[in-house]
């Protein structure tokens, strides 16, 4: 009877129980794993011996359908669930694997400890037993147990330490057989083992053992069978001590599956140097996890990996064999940076469709079926994000800084894409750019939040070439220039009505050649194929026009610092609209007869349309009027556009003050009028100035600088948005612009008659010419009413009225303009006709017939001059600029002014060569 006790007499943390459950826990995993990897080998053996017979063929595969061995075998044999199950093996294996090897330094002592008394409670309790009872009158047998004793006994944590022989001679009473043992963390060597299993050996074959019915099967030992057991059950514990002491070097064989990637008898039979990487089952084991996109196996992407480091060791290691060590490291090196691209593709992906679908409109997915295939399943690379240390043929990289430097190349290489497909189209398709730049940024700020990544705004910058603090031009403000000036004015036409502009179908005036864009990458757009189709749908709704939402585009994407350097080009492209139609003009003024009267009512119509023919007598010049109109048409254009970006600046300056109005004590005033309610500080300078005030003066507070200098920067902002208060109109600066550049031609369009009084028969001013362009193509409406409108739009009347307007020729064209005095004589006929005929008017003839088309097209376009005069009026007034007006009594007062508040003329500023 041995008494186990411990060395200091207390052993309150590690009972026997608890080392005896660790030991047996160990036992346990070591089972396990060699259960699991002989179940890989077995696989493996199997799917060796019955190869894929008819591998599927690929689209890719078609001109070259022959297969490796190799291929059949690993590639083709393994199916998407054999795969997973294949993979979470082996995740299981090598997880447990290293938590017990992490586990080593802490379970090694209990290990040592449990064996050291297993061996000792064996050696120096149950052999003694026997000694005394069944061996001791068998002097050969006694003699091997006593061998036993001596050879692995430790009397030393034995008290009552008695002889064998002694033993033998002398009756022991029960006190005598009380022993106390104390445990030790002492281990037996291996030779000791070995030479325990050795003697249990000899001991129960007698040297023979070739006995029949196996070692501890045969009854003609003469060993009892309890005895027997013992020694049989001592013989394989002492297999597992071997194992359990040797533990590092046992974790590593039994989660060494590098036999998985080995392909030497396949490469000779092929007689091939190497296979394709698809081929190697380690990094299919990788391309299942990234293209299934399973959340479960995505943390466990890097374990396949694991493989080629236990084919390296068993390369270098046992074969010895250094051309296997160079085939996996080139292997790795590809397999490694295949994954690092993949990862990236598919990290990219998943954050670009949670970004377009939480951008995406709520109202469209839940008038859709099926939206639910807009909303994105949810994945996790936390794990993935925190890896900084992945050991690799023994070598440590940081593989969340490779992550963030390809993330990177990606964001830039997007952006890229992006600006190179908005270069390839039209204007309309800046709705569209500005939208994918939306969810890029949004993906941008979620992958920030894992991810070191460079600024958006330094890569925008940086693809758009813009990074100088002196450079105001960029690649998407060039190329909306290029296609305002090659496209959009020539080709593009005005509908007033609805704020668009629509591109003609006929006379492509000047077109541009475009060439198709280059398709890109499925991530490059709106991450999954539905959002991207989605996103396309909502995109080709503003395809085909321009109007307000291409307009808050342009705004948003040029920015405060791009946008001017539009503005500039317009007005300068206006002004040498202007400056090229000057001789064109007056070639149209000289061909018009030099007297020029009221139209007569006597005639009718039919008479009036008689004398305007003789009045415009530009058959001849028909290709100087069609230029002529092309560049009022273009004129007309850039002036709405103007008018479009002037409601977009001040919808958004609106939106502005309202946000930061009650930070700067703004109110409305009884007149309507926006008022300050305090008159020195505004509310947010007050509050933080007390809040310094009180923080500085507090004995607790040790650096109140930095206080102060908030509370200055307060006021600096405070200064700033009041600034941007009174901020000015992009169509009032237009205008000033416009009529400077008129100013150097009124000579030319505005000449001072002769008598001093209005001449109604000579002049030859702009409204004139104006009047019968507008007359001219009004007429052609009568035999095709769509040419002319498809052609010019709306934007001639606006181009035509601006100039008259600013050239003070507003009046002067009501009175005599030709299709004005036609619509008079038209319904003073009406009228005359309508006195004399019977109360019957269904019975009377219809005295306009074929002349209704043109009457209507007249009446529409004095309601388009009507409503572009009073915009005009009510946007540009024309104060402290040279006018005409006529005096009650008649004389008239030509270039007089009008001197009232301070105008945008005062202030504009003018180019040299303008």
């Amino acid at each position: 009877m041995i008494t186990l006790k411990s060395s200091d007499g207390a052993d309150n943390d590690w009972s026997r129980d608890i080392k005896g459950n660790m030991y047996d826990t160990v036992v346990e995993g070591f089972q396990l794993l060699s259960r699991w990897t002989g179940r890989i080998w077995e696989q493996c053996a199997w799917k060796f011996s019955r190869p894929c017979k008819e591998p599927p063929i690929s689209d890719s595969q078609q001109d070259s359908a022959t297969f490796f061995d190799y291929e059949k075998v690993v590639r083709w044999n393994y199916t998407a669930e054999e795969r997973r199950a294949l993979l979470e093996l082996i995740g299981y294996i090598k997880s447990i694997g290293l938590m017990m090897q992490h586990c080593d330094t802490l379970v090694s002592e209990a290990l040592w400890e449990t064996i050291h008394m297993e061996v000792q409670d064996f050696v120096q309790d149950k052999l003694d037993t026997m000694l005394r009872t069944t061996f001791r009158k068998k002097k050969d047998l006694s003699r091997i147990l006593s061998d036993m004793r001596t050879l692995s006994a430790d009397w030393m944590a034995n008290t009552s330490k008695a002889d064998p022989e002694q033993h033998s001679l002398h009756q022991e009473t029960e006190e005598m057989r009380q022993s106390t043992f104390y445990p030790r963390p002492v281990a037996p060597t291996a030779a000791q083992i070995h030479c325990l299993q050795f003697l249990i050996c000899e001991l129960v074959s007698g040297g023979n053992l070739r006995k029949p019915g196996g070692l501890f099967g045969n009854s003609s030992s003469g060993i009892p069978v309890e005895d027997l057991k013992q020694l049989e059950t001592f013989f394989y514990k002492l297999s597992f001590f071997l194992h359990i002491l040797d533990f590092t070097a046992t974790i590593g064989t039994l989660t060494d599956l590098g036999f998985l990637w080995f392909r030497e008898f396949y490469l000779e039979s092929s007689r091939v140097i190497q296979f394709p990487i698809e081929c190697s089952l380690p990094w299919m084991l990788v391309d299942h996890v990234i293209e299934s996109q399973d959340a479960g196996l995505l943390e466990s992407i890097l374990i396949p990996l694991d493989l080629y480091n236990d084919s390296a060791q068993h390369a270098l290691t046992y074969l010895k064999q250094r051309f296997l060590y160079d085939e996996i490291e080139a292997e790795v090196d590809l397999s490694f940076d295949l994954l690092v691209q993949k990862l990236n593709e598919v990290i990219f992906t998943y954050y670009k469709s949670c970004a377009a679908s939480t951008l995406l409109d709520s109202s469209f997915t839940y008038a859709c079926d099926d939206g639910e295939k807009y909303f994105v399943k949810p994945l996790r690379f936390d794990a993935i994000f925190k890896l900084r240390r992945v050991m690799i043929l023994g070598r440590t990289i940081d593989l969340r800084s490779l992550i963030t430097q390809r993330m990177n190349k990606l964001f830039r290489e997007n952006i890229d894409f992006l600006l190179e497909r908005f270069e390839y189209g039209d204007l309309c398709g800046v709705v569209e750019l500005q939208q994918l730049l939306d969810i890029l940024e949004l993906t941008h700020q979620s992958i920030s939040r894992f991810l070191e990544l460079d600024s958006y705004s330094l890569m925008i910058s940086e693809m758009q070439e813009n990074l100088s603090l002196v450079s105001y031009s960029s690649r998407i403000s060039s190329q909306i220039w290029n296609e305002m000036q090659t496209d959009f004015l020539p080709n593009f036409i005005l509908c007033n009505t609805t704020q668009r502009f629509v591109r003609s179908l006929k006379g492509a005036h000047h077109s541009s050649q475009r060439s198709d864009a280059s398709t890109g990458k499925p991530y490059f757009y709106c991450g999954s194929h539905d959002l991207t189709m989605a996103y396309q749908g909502l995109a080709g709704l503003y395809r085909d026009f321009f109007g307000i939402p291409h307009m808050f585009a342009v705004v948003k994407l040029l920015g405060s610092r791009s946008l001017p350097g539009i503005i500039r080009a317009l007005l300068d492209h206006i002004s040498s609209k202007i400056t090229a139609m000057v001789p064109k003009v007056t070639g149209l003024q000289e061909a018009l007869p030099k007297s020029i009267g009221l139209l007569s009512f006597d005639g009718g119509i039919a008479g009036c349309q008689k004398i305007i023919h003789e009045i415009l007598t530009w058959e001849a010049k028909s290709d100087v009027k069609v230029e002529v109109l092309h560049d009022l048409k273009e004129i007309g254009s850039a002036l709405y556009w103007m008018s479009l970006l002037d409601i977009v600046l001040r919808q958004i300056d609106t939106t502005q003050f309202m946000q930061s109005a009650p930070w700067l004590g703004l109110v409305p005033g009884n007149d309507g009028q926006v008022k300050h309610a305090y008159s020195d500080n505004t509310p947010f300078t007050t509050l933080l100035s007390a809040a310094t005030s009180a923080v500085a003066s507090s004995p607790a507070c040790a650096n109140p600088s930095s206080y102060l200098v908030m509370s200055k920067q307060a006021e600096a902002a405070s200064l700033l948005y009041k600034s941007n208060l009174n901020s000015g109109s992009v169509l009032e600066y237009a205008l000033a612009f416009t009529s400077a550049a008129l100013d150097r031609h009124y000579s030319k369009w505005s000449a001072t008659p002769k008598t001093g009084f209005i001449d109604i028969t000579t002049s030859k001013d702009f409204y004139r010419v104006f009047s019968g362009l507008q007359y001219s193509y009004l007429e052609d409406s009568m035999t095709n009413p769509s040419k002319k409108r498809e052609m010019l739009g709306d934007s001639v009347a606006w181009a035509g009225c601006t100039i008259m307007y600013l050239l003070g020729q507003q009046l002067h064209f009501e009175l005599f303009d030709f299709s004005y005095q036609f619509l008079n004589v038209a319904e003073i006929e009406t009228a005359t006709v309508s006195l004399y005929q019977p109360a019957d008017r269904s019975k009377s003839p219809n005295i306009f017939q074929g002349y209704e088309v043109i009457l209507e097209a007249m009446r529409k376009a004095r309601r388009l001059n009507n409503h572009v005069f009073s915009m005009l009026r009510a946007r540009c007034p024309l104060e402290d600029k040279v006018a005409c007006a006529i005096k009650p009594s008649g004389a008239p007062l030509h270039r007089m002014k009008f001197s009232n508040t301070v105008s945008a003329f005062e202030t504009l500023p003018q180019r040299a060569n303008s």
